[in-house]
């Protein structure tokens, strides 16, 4: 694991996934809510439709592009936005709407909301994987000819939406799932405690619908964003780490066309 000791002027050189390195997180959302805007006008200038997979985490860039959206008149009538998951109850349905942890919330409240309805796409346009039908939205998103861009963060072992690591798969067999409805590890749970709830594990959700490996790697393009502390290992992990379902990120080494974007803080030496 010599890739942790790697300083922050090192960090790149020789990457199996291109990084690329940014002072701040401002310059990280801002390139993700650039990326978003620039596919969507191209597209509409083609008069060919944008389809993207969302992530609610990271959502800094959001706000950003949002404000463009309004500001430039762009439409999103021909847009379709995949969001990449929802926590569950106990019983397998989404979690209420109204609750501070759920994606669909925030969406509806933090983007779709503050979109003129003059530019903004159909509801049936915006679309969340379907814990009672996982295969639904795999279709939908083969039909409209697959993700133009996935855009998302890593999470600290390495998931992907919630695809959470396991030891009981090849990477090759990691890779082909589809969307489900998986339990999510401590690790996991721990981590988005520490921003969501105060540190209070049990009260986390304990597990989510996901979108899959497969439809994630079908994507044109792909692109993270990072920007904390313990992204530190994390990045270097998934960019210098063998390729295996332990830490999913690595897969994207296979890709060709993912890239990494990293704020100074990440970019630090791990240890």
């Amino acid at each position: 694991m010599d890739y942790f000791s790697l300083d922050a002027r090192a960090l790149g050189e020789n990457a199996k996934i291109p990084l690329c390195k940014m002072a701040d997180s401002g310059e990280v959302f801002y390139e993700m809510a650039l990326e978003m805007v620039n596919a969507i006008r191209a597209n509409n200038q083609a008069g060919r439709r944008t389809v993207f997979i969302c992530p609610v985490g990271p959502v800094g860039q959001y706000p950003i592009f949002v404000r463009l959206v309004n500001r430039e008149r762009i439409s999103l009538k021909d847009c379709w936005f995949f969001n990449m998951d929802e926590y569950l109850n106990d019983d397998g349905t989404y979690i209420d709407r109204q609750s501070p942890l759920s994606f669909r919330g925030f969406m509806d409240r933090n983007v779709y909301g503050q979109i003129d309805g003059a530019l903004l796409m159909g509801p049936e346009q915006r679309v969340f994987p379907d814990p009672a039908d996982p295969e639904k939205g795999d279709k939908l998103l083969s039909e409209l000819g697959g993700p133009d861009i996935c855009f998302g963060g890593i999470g600290i072992n390495g998931h992907l939406a919630f695809n959470e690591a396991r030891e009981d798969m090849t990477a090759e067999q990691f890779a082909a799932l589809g969307t489900r409805v998986v339990r999510l590890t401590p690790e996991t749970r721990t981590a988005n405690a520490i921003g969501d709830r105060g540190g209070a594990i049990d009260a986390m959700p304990a597990q989510a619908v996901t979108i899959g490996m497969r439809q994630i790697l079908s994507a044109k393009k792909v692109r993270l964003g990072v920007f904390r502390p313990w992204h530190r290992a994390v990045i270097r992990q998934a960019a210098y780490g063998p390729v295996t379902a332990h830490f999913p990120a690595s897969i994207l080494q296979n890709h060709p066309d993912a890239m990494i974007y990293a704020n100074a803080v990440a970019a630090e030496r791990p240890f």
